[in-house]
């Protein structure tokens, strides 16, 4: 077994620090050309991952094919081995956390870096979770939207408004004023119409698939039993999980709350909620890009979010740390 990082005791850890995992659409070419560079145990995760998918990993998260990069089979384990790479090269620097928690696909990474779920065991699960997701989409065509401007409650209501054209529901509760919706063509055009007269916007997202909608059902009964089978241990840390917006320390827990992931709703303003009224203070997202560390300026500006996913990030978290 490869580990994702060192230690996992949670002895060192800053009771203020949350590690948060992004999810899929935060993957970008060459994301992990600096990580390799940076650091050699970075190397050996890729390895070890490439091995259980049969492909050359740090060559797709380096110099890769982007069309290949954007395959959801292959995006998924590709961003779950960066982002715990980048996990790793914090924590071999002292940066422990209290709590730990993901966006979607994200939440993976963070099972991983609570001590609950293998690495390996990871890699083959996202890969399996990205065929299956393909697979649904193909099955039951749709799409996602970003709705902006209206509340959780105003976007709830239009989805209501639209179910006559077909299946639509809130997918992603990103931010106040930031919900990303799923569902069936037709009825994302017809939310489209609803969400304009009561004066929000849509963004129309690249995806291949409704996710985290009931068009998933299908690939949630089959990820379902993989759940079912794959060893799990009580986290090391608290994980606060996408479905619920709950605090598990529970392996049977953590694994109701995976199996229940891909048809429900990421509740992700709530677990930023749940987060900082258990104390946390500064946020760190292992990983490429900044997807989450913006999405959290907008659920409150008191938040205090610094990225690490790149050297010169690296360094600027373990100096925050620090001081």
């Amino acid at each position: 077994m490869v580990a994702a990082g060192g230690d996992r005791g949670s002895s060192a850890a800053s009771s203020g620090l949350a590690f948060i995992f992004p999810g899929q659409a935060s993957q970008r070419p060459g994301m992990a050309s600096a990580l390799l560079a940076l650091d050699p145990a970075a190397r050996a995760l890729f390895d070890r991952a490439s091995e259980i998918l049969g492909m050359n990993l740090a060559e797709i998260c380096t110099t890769g094919d982007e069309a290949l990069l954007e395959r959801t089979d292959v995006t998924q384990p590709a961003l779950l081995t960066t982002c715990l790479a980048w996990e790793a090269a914090l924590r071999n620097r002292g940066v422990r956390p209290a709590v730990v928690a993901g966006h979607s696909l994200g939440e993976f990474s963070a099972w991983v870096a609570a001590g609950a779920l293998d690495f390996e065991e990871a890699v083959r699960l996202v890969r399996r979770r990205g065929e299956l997701m393909e697979e649904a989409g193909q099955r039951r065509p749709g799409g996602m939207l970003a709705v902006m401007g209206l509340t959780d409650e105003q976007v709830g209501k239009a989805c209501r408004e639209a179910e006559r054209a077909g299946v639509v529901v809130p997918a992603n509760y990103n931010s106040p004023g930031q919900v990303v919706v799923s569902g069936e063509g037709s009825a994302l055009a017809e939310l489209r119409e609803v969400v304009k007269a009561a004066g929000g916007k849509t963004i129309p997202l690249r995806v291949s698939g409704a996710f985290h909608s009931p068009l998933m059902e299908d690939a949630a009964r089959a990820f379902s039993d993989l759940v079912a089978r794959v060893p799990l241990r009580d986290p090391l840390v608290p994980v606060v999980v996408n479905a619920t917006a709950e605090v598990v320390t529970e392996a049977e827990a953590a694994r109701r709350a995976m199996a229940a992931q891909m048809t429900s709703p990421v509740r992700w303003t709530e677990c930023v909620r749940i987060m900082r009224a258990r104390g946390v203070a500064l946020f760190v997202e292992p990983g490429p890009g900044q997807v989450l560390t913006k999405l959290m300026r907008r659920i409150s500006a008191e938040i205090r979010c610094l990225p690490a996913g790149t050297p010169e990030e690296l360094e600027a978290v373990v100096e925050e740390v620090g001081k």
